[in-house]
Order: C-alpha cells, then sequence, then structure tokens
C-alpha cells in the first residue's frame, strides 16, 4: 500500500513524497490519518531554518492529528481495528504507526474528528497556562494568538482568571479571541497600553501572562504589563534574543517569575500540580470538547489536500500573518 507524507527538502521547499505503509511491529498500531494539522509557527521556523531549530534536512513537519486503526502488531490488548485515536507526533503523513502502549482511543462520539486532530497542538497551550498555577479570580493575559494562543486565552477563561485580557497584531485573530471568553483585546502597538491594562487590572498590571509568540521583543512587553511578583510563562519558542532586557528592574527587582513553558518540561508519569503529562493533558482536552466547553471549529481557517503543500508552505514562508488554522485532509487522496 502507498501512502503520502510532507517533508521540507530544503529551506523554503516543501514537497509532497509517496512512501510504502509498513505493518505494524509488536507492541504498534498503524492508523490512517483523516486529519493532521499544521503549527504554523514551529514549522515555519523549521521550513526557514531559524535558530533553535533542527538545522538539518530533509525534515518532516507535523504533530497533531487524527487517524483511525487498520492493522495492529502483535501484543496489542488496548486497541482494535476501527478505533478512532490521536495521531502523536506522527508527521503530516496518510499513515503513521503509533506505539500501542501511548495510544490514546477517542471513544467519546461528541468528540468529532477535526476537533479531535487539534488536541495535541491545543494541549501546548493548555500546559503554558497549567504552568501558571491560576488562582481563581486572577488576571490573566495572553501575548500572541496563533492556535496556541487561541487554546491558552479559552483555558484561562476556563480556569477562572478575570479579566483576560489579550493581544495581536491581527484584528480577526483579536476578534476570535473576545468570542471565546478574552474580555478585553488589543494591538501590541496600541499607545499606552501598559497604562490600559493597569486600569483593567485594578492598578496591579496581569498577574499572569502566557507569551505565545517568542518574540525577546514581546517578553520585554511582558515584563511591562505584568504584576509585582506576576508569572509569565514562555510558551512560544524564542528563536532570536533580539531584545536588551533590563533584568534587574523588570524581573529581580519586582520579583517576577519566568517560567519556562516547553511542552518538553513534562512529567512521563505521573501528574502533578503545574506539570501534567501529556497523556493526561490529552485527556482533558478531550473531555472538555466533549461537554462542549471548549471550541475547536472556530479555529480552523482552511481545510485543504495535502497536494496543496508546496504551496501552503510557500504562503507561510511569506505571509507573516497566514490563516490560522490549517489542515491537512488525507481523505481527498484516497
Amino acid at each position: 500500500m502507498t501512502g503520502h507524507y510532507v517533508v521540507f527538502e530544503s529551506v523554503g521547499k516543501a514537497v509532497l513524497k509517496p512512501f510504502e505503509v509498513p505493518r505494524p511491529a509488536n507492541g504498534e498500531v498503524l492508523l490512517e490519518n483523516d486529519y493532521t494539522v499544521i503549527s504554523a509557527g514551529t514549522e515555519r521556523a523549521n521550513l526557514m531554518n531559524l535558530p533553535n531549530t533542527s538545522l538539518k534536512f530533509p525534515y518532516h513537519p507535523g504533530y497533531s492529528g487524527f487517524g483511525r486503526v487498520i492493522a495492529i502488531g502483535d501484543g496489542v490488548e488496548n486497541a482494535n481495528i476501527g478505533d478512532r485515536a490521536l495521531a502523536v507526533s506522527s508527521g503530516h503523513r496518510s499513515h503513521a504507526i503509533q506505539k500501542a502502549a501511548d495510544l490514546i482511543v477517542i471513544g467519546d462520539d461528541r468528540v468529532g474528528s477535526l476537533d479531535a486532530a487539534f488536541v495535541v497542538i491545543g494541549a501546548m497551550g493548555l500546559q503554558g497556562v497549567r504552568k501558571l498555577k491560576l488562582q481563581l479570580g486572577e488576571s490573566a493575559m495572553v501575548i500572541g494568538l496563533g492556535i496556541l494562543g487561541v487554546f491558552a486565552t479559552q483555558f484561562a477563561a476556563i480556569d477562572g482568571a478575570i479579566p483576560v485580557i489579550v493581544s495581536d497584531y491581527d484584528e480577526k485573530r483579536r476578534d476570535l479571541a473576545l468570542s471565546l471568553g478574552a474580555d478585553h483585546a488589543f494591538s501590541p502597538d496600541e499607545e499606552h497600553l501598559p497604562e490600559k491594562i493597569r486600569e483593567f487590572t485594578g492598578g496591579r498590571g496581569a498577574d499572569a501572562i502566557v507569551e505565545v509568540t517568542g518574540s525577546a521583543v514581546a517578553l520585554q512587553d511582558a515584563l511591562t504589563f505584568v504584576a509585582r511578583q506576576g508569572r509569565v510563562a514562555l510558551l512560544g519558542c524564542t528563536r532570536v534574543s533580539d531584545a536588551n532586557i533590563d533584568f534587574y528592574q523588570y524581573v529581580h527587582k519586582p520579583g517576577v517569575s519566568l517560567i519556562g513553558a516547553h511542552t518538553f518540561v513534562r512529567p512521563e508519569r505521573d501528574s502533578y500540580p503545574g506539570y501534567w503529562t501529556a497523556r493526561d493533558d490529552h485527556r482533558t482536552m478531550l473531555a472538555f470538547i466533549a461537554a462542549g466547553r471548549l471550541q475547536v471549529r472556530p479555529v480552523i481557517s482552511e481545510i485543504v489536500s495535502p497536494e496543496r503543500a508546496p504551496a501552503i508552505y510557500t504562503r507561510l514562508a511569506e505571509d507573516k500573518h497566514p490563516p490560522l488554522g490549517i489542515v491537512f485532509d488525507w481523505g481527498k487522496l484516497r
């Protein structure tokens, strides 16, 4: 059986290639993917070979998707043919091998296939908020409204933050965040923004901030917004440290906590306050989606055939404000 996958062959060049679909080995299952979701920030950085990426080609992008079990290796007892499951870190490909021990089967029919495809990437926004250890009634801010930022906004509201403030240059993204639970939305270049944030937070500044752009300049801004002894979770991956931050004045003196919130900083087995395993966060997201308390569909901008991958990634490389949630529909190749 022939499948297809997306690969970055060189800087700015993405191609769709065929491959022979393997059989699952002992303890493995084979998924036939329905959808995979583009993580624009991470994938663009690797496509353009930016600092703090793999810095090598070929590179296989894609880590969030949804599929169905179509083959099972020996010794597998926790999965059946036809099971719906998350495709975790499997790349943008039509078929993916997954370890059965790590498989998250989706048995709740209230979770749609498209919604499930966003769980892995959405859970990264969740863990960024979780690391802040928000208390009910604290104020929160999300800087940067890509996919992770939009989910972080929803989880800050679910977690009891009030007000929830967001910032992004894109007006459509700001409007989307307001429709999904944000109380106030600003452009980062708005005049007197630190004063406005203090006004909406009783003069304190934001108690907790999720910085999702990965821009050092945005971190510098965040340190002017945060309350004394507040917390800033660094969820966005900083590629270039191009801001001269006075850490004494903005971090040390006011007692601000900077929290590294990369998704790799997770416990492997047992969750504990502020730090949950990926599996537990994935299950949490699925539960909120099933209950109708977390919205995914408004995040989707385009659903395209993987045949369009070269053009999609050319646009991703050139457009500073690409569509928010682009989904590859692998069923279009079948």
